[in-house]
C-alpha cells in the first residue's frame, strides 16, 4: 500500500481545522498528522512531524502564514504550501506565490477541491482554480518591456517557450498536450526542463516568471 500524503492544517478557526481534517481523513490517501493555530506554531510543526503539503492561512496570530511560509521555504526539502485564502487578499496571495507557496484555496471551496488540491500538491502537478492565478498575476505582476525572448528565459527551447506559454494560460499537462498535440509524459518531461532550467520550484512559479519577465501579458 502507498504512502499516504501527510498533511499539516494551519488555520486559528478551530471549526476550519476540523472541517478539513474530516474531510481529508475520509480519504484513504491522505492523512492530517498535525493542526496550527498560529505562524509560529505552523514552522515548529513542520518541522516536527515534516509533512508532504502544508495547508496554510494567511491570516493568523502571532505570525501570519505569509511570514510562515516564508520562513517553512527557507529550510531544505520543504513541504509544498496550498495558502488559504478569501476573495479579498488576492495581493496576499500573490506575495506568497512570489515567496514559493505551490498555489491557493478559497476557503468556502467544495470538499472536492480540497481534496484535489492536497493531490496536486502532493504530486507538483497543475494547481486548482489556474485561471484565477493567472487573473492574480495579471493584476499583481509588473511585467517588464516585451519584444523577443526576454534574457531570462534565454535556456528554454522554442518547444519549451510554447510549453510555459500554455502554463501562463492555466493549463494542465494533459490540456497542453492536447494543444501541441503530443503525449502527456512528454509535456511533464518539459515541465520539469523548464522548472530546472529557471531555477524555480513549481509550475506556479513559472506563470510568475512567464509574467514578471514579459514573455505573457494581459491579453495576449
Amino acid at each position: 500500500m502507498p504512502e499516504k500524503i501527510r498533511v499539516l492544517i494551519a488555520d486559528d478557526q478551530t471549526l476550519v481545522r476540523t472541517g478539513f481534517r474530516v474531510i481529508l481523513e475520509a480519504e484513504g490517501d491522505i492523512e492530517v498528522v498535525a493542526e496550527a493555530d498560529t505562524g509560529t506554531e505552523a514552522i515548529r510543526q513542520a518541522q516536527l512531524v515534516e509533512p508532504d503539503v502544508i495547508m496554510m492561512d494567511i491570516r493568523m496570530p502571532q505570525l501570519d502564514g505569509l511570514a510562515a511560509t516564508e520562513e517553512i521555504l527557507r529550510h531544505p526539502d520543504p513541504p509544498t504550501i496550498v495558502v488559504l485564502t478569501t476573495f479579498d487578499q488576492n495581493e496576499y496571495i500573490y506575495r506568497a506565490l512570489r515567496a514559493g507557496a505551490a498555489g491557493f484555496l478559497l476557503k468556502d471551496a467544495p470538499s472536492t477541491r480540497l481534496i484535489a488540491a492536497v493531490r496536486a500538491a502532493a504530486t507538483g502537478d497543475s494547481l486548482i482554480e489556474p485561471s484565477i492565478t493567472q487573473r492574480l498575476v495579471e493584476r499583481f505582476a509588473e511585467p517588464a518591456p516585451t519584444g523577443g525572448t526576454p534574457p531570462q528565459l534565454a535556456p528554454l527551447t522554442e518547444r519549451e517557450l510554447d510549453v510555459l506559454r500554455l502554463i501562463a494560460r492555466g493549463l494542465s499537462n494533459a490540456e497542453i498536450a492536447a494543444e501541441l498535440v503530443v503525449a502527456e509524459t512528454t509535456v511533464k518531461t518539459h515541465v520539469a526542463r523548464i522548472l530546472t532550467k529557471l531555477g524555480i520550484r513549481d509550475r506556479v512559479q513559472a506563470v510568475v516568471v512567464a509574467y514578471e519577465t514579459g514573455f505573457v501579458t494581459r491579453g495576449r
